[in-house]
């Protein structure tokens, strides 16, 4: 299926501004989410969330190496319907994850007894493991936050008919999303012990 329409730049510019707005509005966010802590109402938890997250990434990576199978195929349809699902998973992901962050005080890797701070014998406990945990989680974070507007302008550019660029991207912008949605459940199972 080849589509011959003209791209529409016209379109393109303004989702361009959009997603540039959209990035400053996320990164601002998740600047503030750590610093700002807001109220439950009474009875309410979002303790569920940290897993809910990991499933949000893990379906994404599965849904994003299912558009990479049908764009093989030349399924261009089936192609598009799974890039839909994918950012329609991590726009979902994102509001939760803001939610959670916004009202949930930060779980520290190591922090056996849940008090928000890493004593000798917690850090002893778990040795060069945090380490191991501490970069795979800012390798996670970093691309995050770098694939968020690379994505948002790969995908622009298919909307609005620029295949061959769209192409171009998709071949190094593909694999950041992919690692950022495979290491945030790991970063969660290496991170579950230590929930409260």
């Amino acid at each position: 299926m080849t589509n011959t329409a003209a791209p529409n730049m016209a379109l393109a510019k303004k989702l361009n501004l959009a997603a540039w707005v959209v990035t400053v509005a996320v990164l601002a966010l998740v600047g503030l989410m750590r610093r700002v802590k807001l109220e439950m109402p009474a009875g309410w938890d979002v303790s569920f969330l940290p897993s809910f997250h990991a499933g949000l990434n893990a379906l994404t990576a599965v849904v994003l190496l299912l558009a990479l199978y049908f764009i093989k195929q030349k399924n261009i349809a089936a192609h598009r319907s799974a890039i839909y699902a994918a950012m329609l998973l991590s726009v979902l992901f994102l509001l939760s994850y803001v939610t959670y962050h916004f009202t949930t005080p930060e779980t520290l890797f190591g922090d056996v007894d849940g008090n928000g701070q890493l004593d000798a014998g917690e850090l002893a406990a778990v040795g060069a493991f945090r380490y191991v945990y501490l970069v795979l989680l800012l390798s996670h974070i970093a691309l995050a936050a770098l694939s968020l507007p690379l994505i948002l302008f790969t995908f622009i550019r298919a909307f609005t008919r620029q295949y061959e660029q769209h192409r171009r991207m998709a071949r190094w912008v593909y694999p950041l999303w992919l690692y950022v949605a495979i290491t945030g459940p790991i970063c969660y199972w290496m991170l579950k012990p230590f929930y409260s």
